[in-house]
């Protein structure tokens, strides 16, 4: 195994064109080709893909096995991986048996070197068995805390990962996250059946970057406040799709180039938009929390939080896209009164009823006309809007029941799919010019495909009947229309696109009365959930010490000074170079408090210690809030 570690320079350099690796990348993948089980927590942009794709392509055949948790991701990560000439696939729900298959062969033909898999797939038993017969050198898994019922974003398929330790027993394990608490760390190394306990932590100190919370009763008008105070890129995160919009709209109207972006849009859409901010054709991207994951984008100025978010992990993952280039950069985060009552209200919501949730599956089930007994691994679309209006149902309480069930094994919501318009062109090229067309147009739309879109002999790609309409200035219809002959004629596989997330039924479906909710999925995940909110609460709205300190101390980090750059820090050298003037007087106050440890009331220490009212008040007041003073009963006492 030596000889391959050292040649780990020269992969990095021929496919990436990398002189060297970033910090604990080097030291991750040498564990890896040791055979030993490792986790890495790598903050967000540390380059995690780096660390199981350069170690996957140092052995001669076999796979890598990678375990993530966002189709969408899982996608741009494969296309991203074939743009370097590096062969993968990737297998999801999402997939039309057609699909599958054509996966499937390059799999087993040995055309892929990394496998993508959703972990929902770890739940079918017939692909565990499939597993078995394939030559693994690696598995990754990808968002690691998910497999932790302490972390943020738990998801139960996660928990099937442990089946690949008893088919692959001798395959090392690369277990990567970017945020976990030490609770979170010792848990995935448990849930994964660690054999060594390598792991590698990169500080999640940003010194570039100055943390701010700034109270503000009218939001909106802050963020223009801010980013006209900045410079460069920006981004805006909002909790609403609607909101997202609505800020966008206001920035463009006082000058400032913005557009919006979340997990309802079409897949175009979206690619047009995360290209125009990347360009820099527009400044600000104002969006949920469905952007970031997998951008990399250095030059990013500033992250505005308009509402807060429920967890420190999340905000610190969000507010991490700012300032990848190393320079001096800003993550803001806005705050009101309301929003504290606001995240506890939102763990309430998560937490719907136990009757609420068993009526919610029932009513499912029903209406996707699965029979008690039946639904065993199967995958239906669901329209979550319209059940929820046939059923007069609140949606949130609905996902959040779909949440619980499929924390406890019963179904799963599979809403993160990138179902664009797909194609795969099922004859040999030399045939294309034997074929005679009854359509001039259908012949154009073929052609316009293969010049915009590549690899359509060998797999599926994803298509976009607006570029091709463009391209040929004809309308989209004619394009749809265009393809759908295609179909018929067996020239081509043609997937049109599909909206509609799915439900997968991990198990047959069971009598409502036998469902259960454990203590585990409920009780103790909710407890979690106001731990991650309470912590998040003492980030805003604590201002008595340092912001990133605290943030550190959460993930189990200590830093022994002050950033120096938080609002808190900055607040605190000001006072301190107002007060220096007065730095006289300061020490004959704490002088004479030493003097009177039974305490002293202001007029005393007035007449005592020099200088006129205002000043012994002001700094009273800035020593007490620094903790050097207190008062009690109207006393001042030294606090010792």
């Amino acid at each position: 195994m030596q000889h391959l570690e050292h040649d780990i320079h020269g992969i990095l350099k021929k496919y990436w064109g990398y002189q060297s690796f970033r910090p604990l990348q080097e030291e991750i993948i040498h564990s890896v080709l040791k055979g030993q089980d490792t986790l890495g927590l790598m903050p967000t942009g540390g380059g995690k893909s780096i660390t199981f794709q350069v170690p996957g392509l140092c052995f001669d055949s076999g796979l890598t096995l990678v375990v993530t948790p966002l189709v969408s991701l899982m996608k741009d990560q494969v296309d991203n991986l074939k743009r370097h000439r590096i062969k993968a696939a990737c297998l999801h729900y999402g997939m039309t048996a057609k699909e599958n298959r054509v996966a499937w062969e390059m799999i087993v033909n040995g055309k892929a070197r990394f496998l993508y898999v959703s972990p929902e797939k770890l739940q079918n038993e017939r692909f565990l068995m499939e597993l078995r017969n394939l030559k693994l050198n690696l598995i990754t898994v990808d968002e690691a805390h998910c497999i932790s019922q302490w972390g943020y974003d738990f998801r139960p398929a996660y928990l099937n990962i442990k089946k690949l330790r008893k088919i692959k027993p001798d395959i090392p394990i690369l277990a990567l996250t970017a945020t976990a608490t030490p609770q979170v760390v010792e848990d995935i190394m448990n849930q994964l059946d660690f054999r060594q306990r390598e792991v590698f932590v990169k500080s999640f100190t940003r010194e570039n970057i100055s943390y701010i919370v700034r109270k503000s009763d009218t939001k909106i008008q802050d963020v223009l406040h801010i980013l006209m105070r900045t410079n460069g890129s920006a981004i805006v995160y909002a909790r609403s799709r609607k909101r997202t919009k609505e800020i966008a709209e206001y920035l463009e109207s006082t000058g400032i180039s913005a557009t919006f972006y979340h997990a309802g849009l079409e897949k175009q859409i979206k690619t047009e938009r995360q290209n125009e901010w990347k360009n820099n054709n527009v400044r600000v991207m104002v969006a949920t929390n469905a952007f970031g994951m997998g951008i990399d984008k250095p030059d990013v100025r500033v992250v505005i939080h308009f509402d807060i978010p429920p967890s420190l992990e999340e905000y610190y993952q969000e507010a991490g896209r700012v300032g990848r280039d190393g320079n001096n950069t800003f993550a803001v985060l806005l705050v009101s009164k309301s929003d504290q009552s606001l995240l506890y209200r939102r763990v309430t919501e998560a937490f719907p009823k136990r009757n609420i949730v068993k009526e919610t599956y029932e009513r499912i089930c029903n209406n996707l006309h699965i029979s008690i007994g039946e639904g065993y691994d199967t995958v239906r679309e669901f329209d979550i809007n319209r059940f929820c209006n046939l059923f007069g149902l609140q949606e949130k309480q609905c996902r959040s029941s779909l949440r619980l069930l499929g924390q406890a094994g019963y179904m799963n919501f599979l809403e993160d799919l990138d179902k664009g318009s797909r194609l795969k062109i099922l004859c040999e090229r030399e045939e294309l010019y034997d074929i005679r067309f009854d359509s001039a147009t259908t012949e154009q739309v073929l052609a316009s495909a293969l010049r915009l879109y590549t690899g359509l002999f060998s797999d599926y790609a994803y298509i976009s009947e607006t570029q091709i309409a463009r391209a040929l200035n004809i309308s989209e219809s004619s394009v749809y229309q265009a393809m759908l002959t295609l179909d018929k004629m067996k020239i081509a596989d043609y997937i049109p696109r599909s909206g509609l997330p799915l439900i997968y039924m991990p198990t047959a479906r069971e009598e409502t009365s036998s469902l259960i909710l454990s203590k585990s999925i409920y009780e103790d995940r909710k407890e979690a959930m106001e731990h991650r909110v309470d912590s998040i609460i003492d980030y805003a709205f604590n201002n008595k010490s340092c912001r990133v300190k605290r943030m550190l101390r959460y993930f189990g980090e200590e830093m022994h000074q002050d950033c120096g750059k938080c609002d808190v820090c900055r607040e605190k050298k000001k006072n301190s170079q107002h007060n220096s003037s007065g730095s006289k007087n300061i020490t004959e106050i704490l002088n004479f408090l030493k003097a009177h440890p039974e305490g002293v009331r202001f007029i005393t220490l007035e007449a005592n210690c020099g200088g006129n009212n205002a000043e012994i008040a002001q700094n009273l007041a800035y020593l007490c809030n620094e903790g050097f003073v207190k008062c009690k009963q109207n006393l001042y006492f030294l606090n010792n």
